[in-house]
Order: structure tokens, then C-alpha cells, then sequence
């Protein structure tokens, strides 16, 4: 099960970037990512935690690639283990991949799902033998990079040997959460 660092930049995306090309990184994809949340009709969420409300939401997911040019939409459903500090011990998600974005939202209007809230973010990813580093543009929100460990016994196995990594490159990101839940501070915003 891998398991990643979401932080915040405390530099431009057009500065990550230069950086991140000065030591070697390319390009590898570039996407539009449209995120519709919804949750069960009947859930009572005036009394829960952005957190919890998230729970229990399905994610309808767009996503219109550039390199290449594709189209791909899936439903998704992420299951987090957070401690009580908030940082993600673990996280695993289950999709299905669809052929259209209104079918998927008919289908889960269809059983009981109503929509939550829409996330939309631009993002970049670079790599550079194993590190792969999504760089991720919320409209009307932050600017944040994430990156996701890889298989087992590995140089980037670990949390640990990512936030390390990052220190190495020297990339400007705010150390003091390294575990940013994007869903749950847009959330915040419309409870």
C-alpha cells in the first residue's frame, strides 16, 4: 500500500518549475483535474467534521490529460487511516473507470448521492528516476505538491525518505504540515 505527502509551495509554480527543470526534471504529464463530491442524500452533515463528512463521500473524477490528449473519467472512493495529529498513516482508494461524466452523475443521483462540492485544479507532474512530483493548481485555493511513494524497499519507500528527499532538492514547500487534505479545506470553506 503506498501512501504520499500532499505540502504546500511557498514559491510559484512558475519558480517550482524552473527549479525542478534546473535539476533534471521533465515533464512527463500534464492534466485538468475536475473533482465532484457526493455524499448520501440522507447524510446529516450539519453536525460533522469536514473530515467525516468525507468519509462517507464518492468521488466522481474528470480528467482531461495534455500529454497525451485523453479524456478519463472513473468514480472514486479513498479510505484514509489519520491519527489523531492528522498525519495519514495509511490510505488506499477503489475506482472504476466510466465512459461519460453525466452518466456517472445520473448513476449516483440514481442511488441516493447528492453533490457536495467541485474541485478544480491544474497539475504537473515531473520525474526524475524514481521521484515523481505532482505539482497541483487548486482554483481559488493553494498550490501544493504531492508525492507518493513507490514499491517496497526502495530509496522513496518511506515518508520519511521522501520528506528527506524534498529537503535535498531544496524545494520551497511549508514544513509544518506534511500531510495536506485539500478536500477538507475546500470543504471548510462552504460548511
Amino acid at each position: 500500500m503506498s501512501n504520499e505527502i500532499t505540502v504546500k509551495l511557498k514559491c510559484s509554480i512558475e519558480e517550482l518549475s524552473g527549479l525542478l527543470e534546473s535539476k533534471g526534471f521533465k515533464v512527463v504529464d500534464k492534466y485538468f483535474l475536475n473533482d465532484t463530491y457526493f455524499i448520501p442524500r440522507e447524510l446529516k452533515i450539519e453536525d460533522m467534521t469536514p473530515r467525516e463528512i468525507l468519509r462517507k463521500a464518492v468521488l466522481l473524477r474528470d480528467i482531461t490529460e495534455f500529454m497525451p490528449e485523453r479524456k478519463i473519467v472513473k468514480l472514486t472512493f479513498k479510505s484514509k487511516t489519520i491519527d489523531n495529529k492528522g498525519i495519514i498513516l495509511e490510505q488506499s482508494k477503489n475506482e472504476c473507470e466510466l465512459t461519460d461524466a453525466i452518466e456517472g452523475k445520473k448513476f449516483l443521483q440514481a442511488i441516493g448521492y447528492t453533490e457536495l462540492m467541485n474541485i478544480h485544479e491544474i497539475d504537473i507532474e515531473y520525474e526524475k528516476e524514481q521521484l515523481k512530483i505532482s505539482i497541483k493548481d487548486i482554483q481559488g485555493g493553494d498550490q501544493l505538491i504531492e508525492i507518493e511513494t513507490v514499491e517496497e524497499n526502495s530509496e522513496l519507500d518511506t515518508i520519511e525518505k521522501i520528506k528527506q528527499k524534498i529537503s535535498e532538492l531544496q524545494i520551497p514547500i511549508d514544513t509544518n504540515d506534511y500531510f495536506v487534505k485539500k478536500a477538507e479545506i475546500e470543504l471548510s470553506k462552504i460548511l
